[in-house]
């Protein structure tokens, strides 16, 4: 796996990072994907934590970690991908989620990004679905 830029990965509550993430997650999921903009903030937010992607003072990704093992909003603006950030989000999700003692980690990976989450030891469960009109694959991964 390659090495990711010097980015700054800040985790914490919502109401420490909504206002650095919430723009990302807009950007690549409404604007980007075609998301529709009432689906992308929920009730999850506020009882999840959250990890923002920041390199040189600019929020460029973002991702959650649900109280029960969901990762979740993994989104990378796009000139930033493929560089290591999600990685380096995923990283420090999954370490949150060990020191948080869980072990069951659970995502629904949209199809293109099954690979990437392979990677770390996410394996698909059932069939693909849609969800917010986007091809996705549930995974998981459990500890040990």
């Amino acid at each position: 796996m390659k090495e990711p830029p010097a980015v700054e990965i800040r985790i914490g509550p919502w109401t420490t990072l909504a206002s650095l993430v919430t723009p990302v997650r807009f950007q690549v999921f409404v604007d980007e994907q075609g998301v529709p903009s009432d689906m992308e903030l929920d009730e999850f937010d506020e009882q999840s934590c959250h990890a923002a992607a920041v390199l040189e003072g600019r929020v460029i990704g973002a991702g959650r970690l649900l109280p029960d093992g969901h990762i979740g909003r993994m989104a990378v603006l796009a000139e930033w991908r493929g560089r290591g950030i999600g990685q380096a989000l995923l990283l420090t999700l999954m370490g949150e989620a060990e020191r948080r003692g869980m072990q069951r980690l659970a995502l629904s990976a949209q199809t293109h990004a099954v690979g990437f989450y392979a990677r770390f030891g996410f394996v698909p469960l059932g069939a693909e679905y849609e969800e917010a009109g986007l091809p996705h694959q549930a995974m998981e991964r459990l500890a040990g």
